[in-house]
């Protein structure tokens, strides 16, 4: 129960990887805020969980929330606070992937990602952060991409975002760890998702043949490295970007 008595909120909580670390976390005593902008994903939470006993429901609470909308964040925020009394740990995992080479790129596919990946991800930290420095103390993780650090082929607008999560969680290190919050951030590699499912399988096969694991993550490996960075384990952990890329950029 390594997060036991700790309130998380997961952001793309509904599907692969916020799913599955919203799982672990609870399965290590967390009670867990899902935030998901597709209101299908939140209705179908309690039907594909999984939940092993009646306190994991009891745990969970789930809201439909567009992270690029202040409003609503804030109102998904609130609503954690109200039901679980506070908020001890932030995953900013909302993300999607609009990919082009830059010369094909619309304006829409480059503010879309920017404004998800990266504008939605400050959104979320400005809403809880005065409540975390009330409390003085927090764990904020951000959930960004091998892409963000060597730039990946047809991915500038995602690589930017990812990019810049990893500036802010630099900057963030510094600004909020003399009030007791560590900013973490978790750069994955390919993973088995709803994300890259709909890639062609001569590219799975390409990134499998390039990882010298020669093997794609499943969403449950960035999940665990999302509980090592939450949990007091890491209580000297800040500042950090953890690659979960079984070598793929060695």
């Amino acid at each position: 129960m390594r997060l036991e008595n700790k309130v998380a909120v997961i952001t793309g909580g509904g599907s692969g990887i916020g799913k599955e670390t919203a799982k672990l976390f609870l399965h290590e005593g967390a009670k867990v805020a899902i935030f998901d902008v597709f209101t299908g994903n939140v209705e179908k939470v309690y039907r594909d969980m999984g939940f092993a006993k009646d306190s994991e429901i009891k745990n969970t609470l789930c809201a439909t929330a567009d992270v690029t909308k202040r409003e609503e964040v804030k109102s998904a925020i609130d609503a954690t606070i109200q039901r679980f009394g506070k908020i001890d740990i932030l995953i900013n995992n909302a993300g999607i992937i609009r990919d082009a080479l830059v010369q094909k790129m619309t304006e829409e596919q480059w503010d879309k990602v920017i404004n998800v990946d990266l504008t939605g991800s400050f959104n979320c930290i400005q809403a809880v952060v005065d409540h975390m420095i009330q409390r003085g103390s927090g764990s904020i993780i951000n959930v960004s991409s091998v892409s963000g650090i060597y730039g990946n082929i047809g991915q500038v607008n995602y690589s930017a975002a990812k990019a810049g999560l990893i500036g802010i969680t630099k900057t963030l290190s510094k600004e909020l760890g003399k009030k007791g919050i560590r900013v973490n951030a978790v750069a994955p590699g390919f993973i088995r998702t709803p994300m890259t499912a709909g890639l062609p399988q001569k590219i799975l096969d390409l990134m499998t043949e390039k990882t010298p694991l020669k093997m794609l993550g499943d969403p449950i490996d960035i999940a665990y490295a999302n509980l090592y960075l939450a949990s007091d384990e890491a209580r000297y952990v800040n500042g950090c970007v953890l690659m979960v890329d079984g070598g793929l950029v060695v």
